[in-house]
Protein backbone atom coordinates (compact mmCIF):
# COMPACT_ATOMS: atom_id res chain seq x y z
CA UNK A 1 0.00 0.00 0.00
CA UNK A 2 1.08 3.32 -0.79
CA UNK A 3 0.59 6.25 1.28
CA UNK A 4 1.23 9.80 0.72
CA UNK A 5 1.54 12.48 3.65
CA UNK A 6 1.87 16.18 2.63
CA UNK A 7 2.91 19.11 4.77
CA UNK A 8 5.33 18.10 6.79
CA UNK A 9 6.89 21.55 7.29
CA UNK A 10 9.35 20.48 10.02
CA UNK A 11 10.58 16.88 8.80
CA UNK A 12 9.08 15.67 12.53
CA UNK A 13 6.72 12.76 10.98
CA UNK A 14 9.03 9.94 11.05
CA UNK A 15 10.58 10.95 14.30
CA UNK A 16 7.00 9.96 16.03
CA UNK A 17 6.48 7.08 18.00
CA UNK A 18 3.67 6.24 15.55
CA UNK A 19 5.16 6.39 12.90
CA UNK A 20 6.05 2.59 13.11
CA UNK A 21 2.16 1.78 12.60
CA UNK A 22 3.45 2.05 8.99
CA UNK A 23 6.11 -0.64 8.99
CA UNK A 24 5.47 -2.50 5.92
CA UNK A 25 4.13 0.03 3.74
CA UNK A 26 5.91 2.34 0.64
CA UNK A 27 5.63 5.60 2.49
CA UNK A 28 5.85 8.88 0.55
CA UNK A 29 6.42 12.16 2.70
CA UNK A 30 6.78 15.61 1.47
CA UNK A 31 7.58 18.71 3.45
CA UNK A 32 7.16 21.87 1.31
CA UNK A 33 3.39 23.25 0.91
CA UNK A 34 2.58 22.55 -2.87
CA UNK A 35 -0.43 25.01 -3.55
CA UNK A 36 -0.01 23.36 -7.70
CA UNK A 37 -3.04 21.64 -8.53
CA UNK A 38 -0.76 20.11 -10.94
CA UNK A 39 2.24 18.95 -8.46
CA UNK A 40 -0.39 17.75 -5.75
CA UNK A 41 -1.60 15.32 -8.94
CA UNK A 42 1.60 14.33 -9.49
CA UNK A 43 2.38 13.64 -6.41
CA UNK A 44 -0.76 11.93 -4.96
CA UNK A 45 -0.89 10.15 -7.84
CA UNK A 46 -0.32 6.87 -6.98
CA UNK A 47 -1.27 7.25 -3.90
CA UNK A 48 -3.89 4.40 -1.94
CA UNK A 49 -4.42 6.64 1.13
CA UNK A 50 -3.58 10.14 1.69
CA UNK A 51 -2.89 11.33 4.92
CA UNK A 52 -3.91 15.16 5.98
CA UNK A 53 -1.99 17.17 8.45
CA UNK A 54 -5.27 19.34 9.78
CA UNK A 55 -6.14 21.52 7.02
CA UNK A 56 -2.95 22.44 5.07
CA UNK A 57 -3.81 20.79 2.09
CA UNK A 58 -7.38 21.81 0.10
CA UNK A 59 -8.92 18.38 -1.47
CA UNK A 60 -11.46 19.74 -4.15
CA UNK A 61 -12.88 17.69 -7.18
CA UNK A 62 -10.95 18.61 -9.81
CA UNK A 63 -7.75 17.21 -7.51
CA UNK A 64 -9.69 14.16 -6.69
CA UNK A 65 -10.31 13.38 -10.20
CA UNK A 66 -6.73 13.13 -11.43
CA UNK A 67 -6.36 10.31 -8.50
CA UNK A 68 -7.67 7.25 -10.01
CA UNK A 69 -6.12 5.33 -7.46
CA UNK A 70 -7.11 6.85 -3.96
CA UNK A 71 -9.43 5.17 -2.07
CA UNK A 72 -8.83 6.88 1.75
CA UNK A 73 -8.52 10.34 2.70
CA UNK A 74 -7.40 9.80 6.59
CA UNK A 75 -7.75 13.02 8.64
CA UNK A 76 -6.02 14.00 11.52
CA UNK A 77 -7.93 15.63 14.15
CA UNK A 78 -11.46 16.46 12.46
CA UNK A 79 -12.19 16.83 9.06
CA UNK A 80 -12.64 20.68 7.85
CA UNK A 81 -13.87 22.49 4.98
CA UNK A 82 -10.86 22.03 2.87
CA UNK A 83 -12.05 18.41 2.23
CA UNK A 84 -14.76 18.54 -0.67
CA UNK A 85 -17.11 15.83 1.32
CA UNK A 86 -19.21 15.28 -1.58
CA UNK A 87 -16.11 14.89 -4.44
CA UNK A 88 -14.82 11.71 -2.24
CA UNK A 89 -18.44 10.52 -1.93
CA UNK A 90 -19.42 10.64 -6.15
CA UNK A 91 -15.51 9.45 -6.43
CA UNK A 92 -16.00 6.33 -4.22
CA UNK A 93 -13.18 7.78 -1.40
CA UNK A 94 -13.47 7.14 1.71
CA UNK A 95 -13.28 9.49 4.53
CA UNK A 96 -11.70 9.40 8.11
CA UNK A 97 -10.77 11.42 11.14
CA UNK A 98 -9.94 11.05 14.22
CA UNK A 99 -9.61 12.71 17.35
CA UNK A 100 -8.61 16.54 18.53
CA UNK A 101 -7.12 17.79 21.81
CA UNK A 102 -7.91 21.11 23.17
CA UNK A 103 -4.74 21.20 25.50
CA UNK A 104 -2.30 22.60 23.39
CA UNK A 105 -4.20 25.35 21.62
CA UNK A 106 -5.13 26.53 24.82
CA UNK A 107 -2.05 26.80 26.31
CA UNK A 108 -0.84 28.16 22.85
CA UNK A 109 -3.64 30.91 23.19
CA UNK A 110 -3.02 31.96 26.60
CA UNK A 111 0.93 32.62 25.94
CA UNK A 112 -0.38 34.82 23.10
CA UNK A 113 -2.84 36.49 25.42
CA UNK A 114 0.44 37.01 27.98
CA UNK A 115 2.98 37.83 25.88
CA UNK A 116 1.16 40.60 24.23
CA UNK A 117 -0.43 42.09 27.24
CA UNK A 118 3.37 42.14 29.09
CA UNK A 119 4.56 43.16 25.41
CA UNK A 120 7.32 40.28 25.79
CA UNK A 121 8.00 40.09 22.28
CA UNK A 122 9.19 43.83 21.96
CA UNK A 123 11.14 43.75 25.50
CA UNK A 124 13.29 40.75 24.56
CA UNK A 125 13.57 42.19 21.00
CA UNK A 126 15.44 45.34 23.09
CA UNK A 127 17.16 42.99 25.59
CA UNK A 128 19.28 41.68 22.89
CA UNK A 129 19.73 44.76 20.97
CA UNK A 130 21.40 46.13 23.69
CA UNK A 131 18.48 47.91 25.31
CA UNK A 132 17.10 47.91 29.18
CA UNK A 133 12.88 48.29 29.99
CA UNK A 134 12.24 49.69 26.71
CA UNK A 135 8.24 49.15 27.04
CA UNK A 136 5.55 48.95 30.04
CA UNK A 137 3.02 46.24 29.50
CA UNK A 138 0.08 45.50 31.62
CA UNK A 139 -1.59 42.67 34.09
CA UNK A 140 -4.44 39.96 33.41
CA UNK A 141 -5.56 40.91 36.85
CA UNK A 142 -9.60 42.55 36.60
CA UNK A 143 -9.23 42.53 33.01
CA UNK A 144 -12.42 40.64 30.95
CA UNK A 145 -11.71 38.04 29.40
CA UNK A 146 -14.32 37.52 26.17
CA UNK A 147 -14.82 34.09 24.75
CA UNK A 148 -16.44 33.53 21.51
CA UNK A 149 -16.95 29.64 21.08
CA UNK A 150 -17.26 27.76 24.66
CA UNK A 151 -16.64 24.60 23.32
CA UNK A 152 -13.41 22.55 24.99
CA UNK A 153 -10.51 25.34 24.38
CA UNK A 154 -13.06 27.89 25.52
CA UNK A 155 -14.17 26.23 28.48
CA UNK A 156 -10.38 25.96 29.17
CA UNK A 157 -9.69 28.92 28.94
CA UNK A 158 -11.94 29.83 31.13
CA UNK A 159 -10.61 28.13 34.13
CA UNK A 160 -7.15 29.79 32.98
CA UNK A 161 -8.62 33.26 33.21
CA UNK A 162 -10.21 32.45 36.83
CA UNK A 163 -6.31 31.49 38.24
CA UNK A 164 -5.51 34.94 37.02
CA UNK A 165 -8.85 36.44 38.81
CA UNK A 166 -10.32 38.08 35.34
CA UNK A 167 -14.01 37.94 34.69
CA UNK A 168 -15.05 35.60 32.01
CA UNK A 169 -17.78 36.93 29.55
CA UNK A 170 -18.78 34.63 26.62
CA UNK A 171 -20.74 34.87 23.66
CA UNK A 172 -21.74 32.12 20.74
CA UNK A 173 -24.71 29.57 20.72
CA UNK A 174 -27.02 29.58 23.26
CA UNK A 175 -25.79 26.22 24.24
CA UNK A 176 -22.73 27.84 24.93
CA UNK A 177 -23.85 30.92 26.40
CA UNK A 178 -26.26 29.17 28.75
CA UNK A 179 -23.55 26.44 29.57
CA UNK A 180 -20.70 29.67 30.48
CA UNK A 181 -23.65 30.77 32.98
CA UNK A 182 -23.94 27.38 34.85
CA UNK A 183 -20.23 27.47 34.91
CA UNK A 184 -20.33 30.94 36.98
CA UNK A 185 -19.33 33.13 33.97
CA UNK A 186 -21.35 35.74 32.46
CA UNK A 187 -23.06 35.43 29.05
CA UNK A 188 -23.24 38.94 26.59
CA UNK A 189 -26.56 40.49 26.06
CA UNK A 190 -25.72 40.75 22.66
CA UNK A 191 -23.14 40.59 20.10
CA UNK A 192 -22.17 44.83 20.23
CA UNK A 193 -22.16 44.20 24.17
CA UNK A 194 -19.65 41.44 24.25
CA UNK A 195 -17.73 43.25 21.58
CA UNK A 196 -17.35 46.58 23.37
CA UNK A 197 -17.18 45.00 26.87
CA UNK A 198 -14.28 43.09 26.90
CA UNK A 199 -10.18 43.41 27.28
CA UNK A 200 -9.38 40.38 25.71
CA UNK A 201 -11.34 38.97 23.17
CA UNK A 202 -10.38 34.66 22.04
CA UNK A 203 -12.05 33.48 18.52
CA UNK A 204 -12.69 29.81 19.49
CA UNK A 205 -14.61 28.70 16.63
CA UNK A 206 -15.17 26.23 14.22
CA UNK A 207 -14.47 27.26 10.55
CA UNK A 208 -17.40 26.30 8.30
CA UNK A 209 -19.83 28.36 6.09
CA UNK A 210 -21.79 29.51 8.46
CA UNK A 211 -18.60 30.88 10.66
CA UNK A 212 -16.73 32.09 7.62
CA UNK A 213 -16.16 36.10 7.97
CA UNK A 214 -18.58 35.78 10.93
CA UNK A 215 -16.40 38.82 12.52
CA UNK A 216 -16.57 42.57 10.38
CA UNK A 217 -14.92 45.45 10.76
CA UNK A 218 -18.32 46.83 12.23
CA UNK A 219 -17.40 44.16 15.19
CA UNK A 220 -14.30 44.97 15.60
CA UNK A 221 -14.82 48.61 15.87
CA UNK A 222 -17.08 48.22 18.82
CA UNK A 223 -13.85 47.06 20.73
CA UNK A 224 -11.55 49.21 23.45
CA UNK A 225 -9.15 50.92 21.92
CA UNK A 226 -7.03 49.40 24.49
CA UNK A 227 -8.42 45.84 23.91
CA UNK A 228 -6.76 43.12 22.60
CA UNK A 229 -8.02 40.54 20.09
CA UNK A 230 -6.63 36.94 20.00
CA UNK A 231 -6.99 34.39 17.08
CA UNK A 232 -5.72 30.78 17.41
CA UNK A 233 -8.81 29.08 15.23
CA UNK A 234 -8.80 30.53 11.97
CA UNK A 235 -8.17 33.28 10.07
CA UNK A 236 -11.27 33.17 7.69
CA UNK A 237 -13.32 33.96 10.60
CA UNK A 238 -12.67 37.51 10.33
CA UNK A 239 -13.61 39.42 7.24
CA UNK A 240 -10.69 39.86 4.36
CA UNK A 241 -9.11 42.78 5.50
CA UNK A 242 -11.34 43.56 8.53
CA UNK A 243 -8.83 43.28 10.87
CA UNK A 244 -5.97 45.95 9.35
CA UNK A 245 -8.51 48.42 8.86
CA UNK A 246 -9.86 48.23 12.33
CA UNK A 247 -6.12 48.42 13.77
CA UNK A 248 -5.78 51.41 11.44
CA UNK A 249 -8.54 53.20 13.26
CA UNK A 250 -6.96 51.96 16.58
CA UNK A 251 -10.02 49.87 17.64
CA UNK A 252 -8.70 47.08 18.93
CA UNK A 253 -5.45 48.67 20.21
CA UNK A 254 -3.63 45.27 19.97
CA UNK A 255 -4.15 41.73 18.36
CA UNK A 256 -2.48 37.91 18.31
CA UNK A 257 -2.59 35.76 15.78
CA UNK A 258 -1.56 32.44 15.28
CA UNK A 259 -3.57 31.93 11.88
CA UNK A 260 -3.04 34.10 8.61
CA UNK A 261 -4.26 34.10 5.42
CA UNK A 262 -2.75 31.58 3.01
CA UNK A 263 -0.67 29.57 5.12
CA UNK A 264 2.19 29.18 5.36
CA UNK A 265 3.33 33.21 4.89
CA UNK A 266 6.73 33.33 4.17
CA UNK A 267 6.49 37.23 2.84
CA UNK A 268 8.51 38.95 5.42
CA UNK A 269 6.43 41.79 4.18
CA UNK A 270 3.37 40.54 4.96
CA UNK A 271 1.35 44.12 6.74
CA UNK A 272 0.59 41.80 10.13
CA UNK A 273 4.34 40.66 10.26
CA UNK A 274 5.26 44.05 10.04
CA UNK A 275 2.09 46.14 12.98
CA UNK A 276 3.57 46.98 15.87
CA UNK A 277 0.69 46.25 17.81
CA UNK A 278 0.32 42.73 16.41
CA UNK A 279 1.67 39.65 17.47
CA UNK A 280 2.18 37.02 15.39
CA UNK A 281 3.04 32.95 15.42
CA UNK A 282 3.07 30.71 12.80
CA UNK A 283 0.17 28.25 13.66
CA UNK A 284 1.62 26.37 16.61
CA UNK A 285 -1.95 25.79 18.05
CA UNK A 286 -1.78 21.97 17.92
CA UNK A 287 2.08 21.96 16.27
CA UNK A 288 3.21 19.97 19.82
CA UNK A 289 4.55 16.39 20.16
CA UNK A 290 1.72 14.99 22.45
CA UNK A 291 -0.60 16.06 20.03
CA UNK A 292 1.04 15.03 17.02
CA UNK A 293 1.17 11.60 18.26
CA UNK A 294 -2.46 11.69 18.68
CA UNK A 295 -3.41 12.97 15.48
CA UNK A 296 -1.14 10.84 13.54
CA UNK A 297 -1.78 7.80 15.83
CA UNK A 298 -5.60 8.14 15.40
CA UNK A 299 -4.63 8.79 11.45
CA UNK A 300 -2.30 5.92 10.82
CA UNK A 301 -4.36 3.47 12.79
CA UNK A 302 -7.34 4.58 10.70
CA UNK A 303 -5.60 4.03 7.53
CA UNK A 304 -4.57 0.30 9.01
CA UNK A 305 -8.11 -0.84 9.78
CA UNK A 306 -9.61 0.82 6.17
CA UNK A 307 -7.85 -1.52 4.63
CA UNK A 308 -7.79 -4.26 7.14
CA UNK A 309 -11.60 -4.24 6.18
CA UNK A 310 -12.58 -3.32 10.17
CA UNK A 311 -15.43 -1.53 10.88
CA UNK A 312 -14.97 2.14 10.42
CA UNK A 313 -16.85 5.50 11.03
CA UNK A 314 -16.37 7.41 7.87
CA UNK A 315 -17.12 11.09 7.76
CA UNK A 316 -19.38 10.55 4.85
CA UNK A 317 -20.32 6.96 5.13
CA UNK A 318 -22.53 6.98 1.38
CA UNK A 319 -20.04 5.80 -0.69
CA UNK A 320 -21.75 5.53 -4.14
CA UNK A 321 -19.77 4.29 -6.01
CA UNK A 322 -16.45 1.37 -4.80
CA UNK A 323 -13.13 1.17 -7.00
CA UNK A 324 -11.58 -1.54 -7.79
CA UNK A 325 -9.22 -2.59 -5.79
CA UNK A 326 -5.50 -2.05 -6.51
CA UNK A 327 -3.11 -4.20 -6.59
CA UNK A 328 -1.13 -3.22 -3.02
CA UNK A 329 2.60 -1.56 -3.05
CA UNK A 330 4.86 -2.27 0.36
Amino acid sequence: MHIVIPDDYQHVIRSLDCFALLDGHQVSVYHDAAKSLHVQAQRFRDADALVLTRERTSICAQLLAQLPRLKLISQTGKAGVHIDLEACRLQGIAVLEGRGSPIAPAELTWALILNARRQLLPAIQGLYAGHWQTNLGERLYGQTLGIWGYGRIGQRLARYAQAFDMPVMVWGSETSRDAAVRDGHRAASCKQAFFSEVDVLSLNLRLTESTRHVVTVDDLLQMKPSALLVNTSRAELLAPGALLEALSTGRPGYAALDVLDDEPILDQAHPLLNHPRVLCTPHLGYVEKHSYELYFGDAFANVQAFFRGDPCQLVKPAIVQQRPTDPVTT
